[in-house]
């Protein structure tokens, strides 16, 4: 049997890939085959289904061309672990760990990297901690927490860290998901009852990565087996990385245990992106964009009218910056401001439209000295609350976000605490000659 599986596993390996074949197949051991079929020994129930759905047909045909009728697959679990205890000379080979880019985690974006991020004073802290992750020996901040708003660079550095581990340990079991299917993986297990595997995949780790944590909010059992997996993990003195929209305090419906050992370890908030940092940006764009259209020319100025005009988030940045060397191209035309104006019409009229309640809450933080975190956060002193509810004011009259919308954006609120905000700020900015300068000021900062 030894030898006749030797052979299949070097053909299987042609057929399915070095990684995949690593992962799935050398984990597996030929018992016997008999009246054709042949029996498979795996380590665990999950391997054998994923194994049985995904690679039988490729097993079924090269064994039936090397040992001859070959019909259908037995897959044995128990009786293979009976088998190892037995004779710990035959062991069968621990699976491979599940590298970053394997089935069972989130496929990696091979644009994010350390390499072109672009590293300003809105995310230099969480760049820095990200890359100290990266580098991997001993754990000095467990887990690792990001949270900021929308295109601000999150998952950017989610991948980043997953493909730097891979580079540097080939050997790291590292498994990055999205929270979602944490929780659709979790309510598979139950649904075909196979808990064991799914603790056992998930705790066997050495770095797991969790991107959008927030959706995991105000489901029960998921957080359950979240947590205890967390715990896990981190007793063994394994890295955790998660990420979120805001911070494990702000999320609601989580649980609270979940957010004290969530905020156990290092929490870093990216900021909403400021003009250098989004010049920044548009200039390594623009290198890479140079390289895809060769000979376009792009007028001075266009770059800083961009990071001017544009602050919504990055990727509406790199979005209208994609359009304009494409539009140049098709029409054999400079890249100027007159065409600039003329192709992003849309997109600029939107940010003349509106200023992101982010941008209002970090202009009006910055104004009055706070912390972004207290600005969404549950303290009610009067040097918190009252910027707080300029700012719900601001995002009510320079969006156009619905109430329930910036209740969200404000820590969850319900829409009636915003508009008993936006009703006091009315109230004394009639009285108030000093506070009305204030938001005029502000409206001033945020439109320019």
């Amino acid at each position: 049997m030894d030898k006749l599986w030797g052979q299949a596993r070097e053909e299987l390996q042609k057929i399915v890939g070095a990684d995949s074949f690593a992962t799935w197949i050398e984990p597996l051991r030929l018992t016997g085959v008999s009246e054709g079929t042949a029996t498979i020994a795996c380590p665990t129930r999950f391997l054998s289904d994923w194994v049985a759905r995904h690679y039988s047909n490729d097993i079924l045909q090269v064994l039936d061309r090397i040992e001859g009728p070959v019909q259908r697959l037995n897959f044995e679990t128990r009786a293979q672990t009976a088998r190892q205890a037995a004779a710990p000379a035959k062991r069968v080979a621990a699976p491979r760990p599940v590298a970053a880019n394997d089935d069972l985690a989130a496929p990696l974006d091979q644009r994010f990297t350390f390499e072109n991020f672009v590293v300003g004073k809105p995310n230099e802290l969480a760049h820095a901690a990200a890359r100290r992750v990266a580098e991997g020996g001993p754990v000095t901040f467990n887990p690792l927490f990001l949270y900021g708003g929308v295109g601000l660079g999150k998952t950017h550095l989610m991948h980043a860290i997953a493909r730097e581990i891979q580079t540097r340990q080939p050997e790291a079991r590292v498994l990055y998901l999205s929270a979602e299917q944490f929780m659709y993986r979790f309510v598979q297990a139950l649904r075909e009852r196979t808990m064991m595997d799914f603790k056992e995949m998930f705790r066997a780790v050495s770095v797991l990565m969790v991107d959008d944590v927030q959706f995991i909010a105000g489901k029960d059992s998921t957080q359950e087996e979240f947590f205890h997996t967390f715990n896990t993990l981190v007793d063994q003195g394994k890295q955790i990385v998660i990420s979120a929209d805001r911070s494990p305090g702000e999320i609601k419906d989580l649980e609270e245990r979940i957010k004290s050992r969530l905020q156990c370890g290092l929490v870093v908030d990216l900021h909403p992106t400021d003009y250098e940092l989004r010049l920044g940006i548009l200039q390594s764009k623009t290198d890479n964009f140079r390289q895809q259209y060769p000979g376009l020319k792009i007028a001075p100025g266009v770059l800083e009218f961009l990071a001017h005009r544009i602050t919504s988030n990055v990727r509406v940045l790199e979005g209208a910056l994609q359009r304009l060397f494409a539009f140049a191209s098709l029409m054999g035309r400079e890249i100027n401001l007159d065409m600039t104006q003329e192709c992003l019409a849309d997109i600029l009229r939107a940010n003349d439209r509106k200023v992101s309640i982010e941008e209002i809450q970090r202009k009006v933080a910055e104004h009055y000295n706070i912390r972004l975190a207290d600005m969404i956060g549950p303290k009610r002193v009067r040097t918190v609350a009252r910027p707080r509810q300029i700012a719900m004011y601001l995002s009510k009259q320079m969006t156009s976000r619905s109430l329930p919308e910036i209740g969200r954006r404000f820590g969850g609120r319900d829409h009636t605490t915003i508009m008993h905000g936006v009703k006091k700020i009315e109230e004394l900015r009639s009285a108030d000659h000093s506070l009305a300068e204030d938001i005029d000021l502000l409206r001033r900062l945020l439109e320019a």
